[in-house]
Order: C-alpha cells, then structure tokens, then sequence
C-alpha cells in the first residue's frame, strides 16, 4: 500500500524536548510526574507547526520583525486578518496575536480543553479500548519499549528527543494507570500502526462517541464529492443530487519539489470515477525517501478513494489549506475532513472504525482540474 501524503519532514513533524526517550523509558512510574504542559488562558490558540516565524509588527513579510517563535510554540490566537501574501506563496492569510501578526499557513489553530480520564477501558470488538482525539495543543508521549518498530520514532531515539502528539489527532486508546502521583495515563495502541506502544497524560485525550461518528444523510442516494485541484481554487464540494450541501478549502497534490522540478506522481489523480474503497477513523501515514519523507501516527478521518492509497484526511501540520502542497492526498482541516467522512458511504461505525468493500465501491469522488 503507498500511502500519499504531504512532504512534511520527520524532523519537521517531531518538536524537540529536552528529555531522551531512553531515559523516560526506564523512569519508574512512581516518578513521573505532571505531564501536561501549561497554555495560554484563550478560547482560541494557534500551534506554530514550522520551524521558525517571525512576529511582524503588520501582515507583511515586509513589516518589521518584532519577534521569533520556534516550533510548538504556543500564541493567543486574536482573530484572523487578510495581508500581503509573501513571494512565491498564495495564501495571503494572518494571525493577530497580542505580540504582533504571525503567517496563518505556519500556526495550526488549537484550543486547550482538557478531559476528566475515564475510570474504565471499555470493551470493543478488539479487546479493551477507545478512539481519542487530542483536545490540548499538544502532549508529550513516551514510548513503553526502547525500541521503535515507527521510523519517526528512531529519528526520535537516535537524536535524543521526545515526540508529541498534537491538537485533533485521533489515536486508539487501550490501558489506563495511575501514577502514585495521582496522575492518570493512557496508553496509546494505533490500529493501523507499526505496533508501537506509547503512555500519555490521559486529560489531553477527548473520547469519541458513537453518536459524533454517525453517519450525516445516510438516506440520500445520489451523492457525489468534486474536488478543484486548479491551483487557485483548492476546494472540496458535496452534492446531493445538484445541489451543492458542504464546501471546505483543500490542500491537493503539488506536482513541484523543492528544487522546482516537476513531479507528475504527486499531483492528485484526475478525472471522473474515483469510488471510494476504504475508511479508517485514523491510520498511521508514511512514506517517501529520506529528506523528503512523512512518517506521521494518529491521522484522523481517512477516506481513501484510489489503489495507490490517494486519500481524503485531516491535516494538523500545516495550515495552508487554499494552496497545493500534498504528495497527492486531499488535505482537509479536521472538522472537514470529519464531515466528509461521515456524509461519504460506505458508513463506519465506531467498532472496528474501519471499513474496506469491493468495487464498484462507495460514494463517487470526481478529481477536476481547469
């Protein structure tokens, strides 16, 4: 199975801690301590997911700079404005902080809400366990074995850094503890993973319900979703009949590498007669080489409508959505790629949480380009 995604690094995606993975393994449980971070008292915040931004004093690049935040840095999300675009790129969107205007593209929007843990695991079809989404920033995961079966996390062991998991990710929960601190965590078992078992705070994780899973229309046969990969356009439509019933801004394939050649296999397939195949409410996503790789856990709402694995999924690394820049998928923001999965048949229920069925397949996706 190839599965397409955005050319976000592993190094890109893992924010870096000051605690090795190693020594946390070994950590005694008694020992641990409070694991969630503090954030900004805000309804809105805004996770910057690159590198290295600069905080403008106005929504240009060529403002002054009147500050620099690094990766997984976490700012009081003010409202959102229209700017310059920088050269080169479409997006002309900011973020107002109260230190000054950040670029939207580079700052994933969050909230923090954390959860009363469960007392219990409940009983799946699978064995004990639940579907969680993160409802914090962002929460630091530690790795029960000391071994990783996951590239992102060799990357993690062999420089020494702690991996996260961020706002909006949904990941499958089976075992819960408490620490003699009081402390309750859950541990982190992804369906569709290499197998790698993780610990978490437990008050970063968001049940599911069934009910938030079930299916938007189910009655309505003629359904159909078009996707405009023209590059200026970028948008995702569901008809019921001829009637146009949702719309959401998409990131598509971008056919452009970093050097500026053309990569035809990254553009997102055209054409008419895309059926979908497969749905997971999360899967684990990798591929592509070193340097320019993905290797990303916990991706949500996975809608996969060709054999090369070309999907409709939740993005929670970039926020860019208007602008090509996928390795072929349809990137959506979470809410949308969440409705898309619900109102698309075949409908998945919320045990097993995925569903594979044989041609002529589910809902028809048509993939145009001007």
């Amino acid at each position: 199975m190839k599965w397409i995604d955005t050319s976000y690094s592993r190094r890109g995606f893992l924010k870096l801690g000051a605690l090795s993975l190693g020594a946390l393994a070994l950590r005694p449980w008694n020992n641990w301590s409070q694991l969630l971070d503090e954030f900004p008292d805000a309804e809105q915040l805004g996770r910057i997911c690159v590198g290295k931004v600069d905080v403008r004093s106005r929504p240009s690049v060529d403002a002054e700079s009147v500050g620099v935040l690094y990766e997984d840095a976490i700012v009081v999300w003010l409202r959102e404005v229209v700017g310059e675009a920088p050269m080169g790129r479409q997006s002309r969107r900011w973020v107002e902080t109260p230190d000054g205007y950040v670029y939207a593209p580079s700052v994933q929007p969050v909230r923090n809400q954390p959860n009363v843990p469960v007392t219990e695991m409940p009983q799946s079809s699978l064995g004990r366990g639940m579907w969680v989404e993160v409802s914090v920033p962002q929460t630091q995961i530690f790795l029960e074995r000391d071994t990783a079966a996951s590239a992102w996390l060799q990357y993690a062991l062999d420089y020494g850094l702690v991996p996260r998991l961020y706002y909006s990710q949904v990941i499958w929960v089976d075992d819960i503890r408490t620490s003699s601190q009081g402390q309750v965590l859950y541990r982190i078992n992804e369906r569709f993973g290499p197998g790698d078992l993780f610990w978490a705070a437990a008050e970063a994780f968001r049940p599911l319900t069934v009910e938030e899973i079930a299916p938007i229309s189910p009655e309505v046969e003629n359904k159909k979703v078009v996707v405009d990969v023209t590059p200026t356009r970028q948008i995702l439509s569901l008809y019921e009949g001829n009637s146009e019933v949702y719309a959401c801004r998409i990131s598509s394939g971008t056919k452009w590498n970093a050097e500026g050649a053309i990569v035809e296999e990254w553009g997102t397939p055209i054409g008419p007669n895309h059926r979908i195949w497969r749905k997971m409410i999360s899967t684990h996503m990798s591929g592509g080489q070193t340097g320019t790789g993905y290797d990303l856990p916990g991706v949500g709402w996975t809608t996969l409508f060709t054999g090369e694995g070309v999907a409709v999924h939740s993005t929670f690394w970039h926020n860019d959505f208007g602008t090509p820049r996928s390795h072929g998928c349809v990137n959506c923001a979470p809410d949308d790629a969440k409705y898309v999965f619900r109102w698309t048949q075949p409908v998945i229920a919320y045990d097993p949480g995925d569903m594979t069925i044989a041609m002529p397949g589910g809902t028809q996706i048509d993939i145009r380009e001007a």
